[in-house]
């Protein structure tokens, strides 16, 4: 391994090909199914022109479909850009003029949201991989393929051209100026982290860790790229829960999760309506938060009720890759 991100999903597909890598419902991925979907991913999108360097922007809601573009993408030697579906077309069409992406990754409700984005007359066409199973009709733009299309790949793994050194993704901050800006993070960077925070907590491969902020958010990076540095399950979690306190919890004691990582307004949230009961979530190790102050009395509510768990409260701006303190 040379430290670069993607190559965790391989040495985990070879170390423990039938452990379960991303779950999301009633559908899940194995190590040796995600190496081989992201490695048929990557040679299209080299196919298509991707190149070490190269932006691939990600219009894609949370999901197993997220997870295996940003695999893939990372593997054809380019960088992630994960954008929000949520936003206005003005602003995305900003980020995506911004990074000048060689292809764009789309799955889920966003087909007329692109047609916004990208014009008839776009003096430069950008193609789009569409991630689900069949290309959207009744649109503007042309998908250049869909998820059917990468079984015409080799699941080899590709060779790689990136070094650490070279970037893994962009983040674009909230653009409280008027211009979003756009955050490069190297592989290396978030090698750096991660080295720290897998030794720190001490996590495994028997950890259930869960995905709750968008992929967006860099504390996604920890969830994703923590879990399988480890070789663990990832559990995203629906966002539609973040509005059902009881479900969410619900969610982690189906789950089973070992680890929590969010913003603190959810466990404010999961607090004020009083969801938990005494010793909950048996299985939960850690329960981490990060991105907001977490209110004293709301902190006190989950120690109390969760007296096995450890409490950490990590900070840092995306430029600091994740968390600095």
């Amino acid at each position: 391994m040379n430290g670069l991100l993607q190559q965790w999903v391989s040495e985990q597909a070879e170390r423990n090909p039938d452990g379960i890598s991303v779950v999301m419902g009633q559908e899940r991925r194995t190590y040796a199914q995600l190496e081989d979907s992201a490695n048929r991913l990557a040679r299209m999108l080299q196919e298509l022109g991707c190149r070490r360097g190269d932006r691939v922007c990600l219009l894609v809601p949370k999901s197993i479909s997220a997870v295996l573009g940003i695999l893939g993408t990372l593997k054809a030697d380019a960088i992630y850009v994960p954008l929000d579906p949520s936003n206005p077309a003005p602003r995305l069409r900003k980020m995506i003029a911004a990074c000048e992406p060689r292809c764009i990754l789309a799955a889920g409700a966003v087909a007329p949201l692109l047609d916004e984005i990208l014009p008839s007359d776009s003096p430069r066409a950008v193609p789009v991989g569409w991630l689900g199973a069949e290309k959207p009709a009744g649109i503007r733009f042309q998908a250049a393929f869909s998820l059917d299309d990468i079984g015409g790949y080799s699941g080899r793994l590709p060779p790689a051209q990136n070094t650490p050194q070279d970037a893994a993704y962009i983040l674009f901050t909230s653009g409280s100026t008027g211009e979003p800006k756009g955050v490069v993070i190297t592989h290396s960077n978030v090698m750096r982290f991660l080295d720290w925070a897998l030794r720190h907590f001490g996590i495994c491969s028997s950890d259930r860790i869960s995905a709750h902020p968008p992929l967006h958010f860099d504390l996604s990076v920890f969830d994703l790229f923590g879990t399988l540095a480890a070789g663990a399950q990832l559990h995203l979690v629906p966002p539609e829960l973040n509005l059902l306190a009881a479900k969410l919890a619900d969610f982690i004691r189906s789950a089973e999760l070992t680890q929590w990582f969010s913003v603190p307004s959810i466990l404010t949230f999961m607090a004020k309506f009083a969801v938990l009961r005494s010793n909950d979530f048996p299985a939960m190790k850690r329960l981490l938060w990060c991105g907001e102050v977490l209110p004293t009395p709301t902190l006190m509510y989950w120690m109390k009720r969760l007296p096995h768990v450890s409490f950490t409260n990590l900070y840092g701006p995306t430029e600091a890759t994740i968390a600095s303190s």
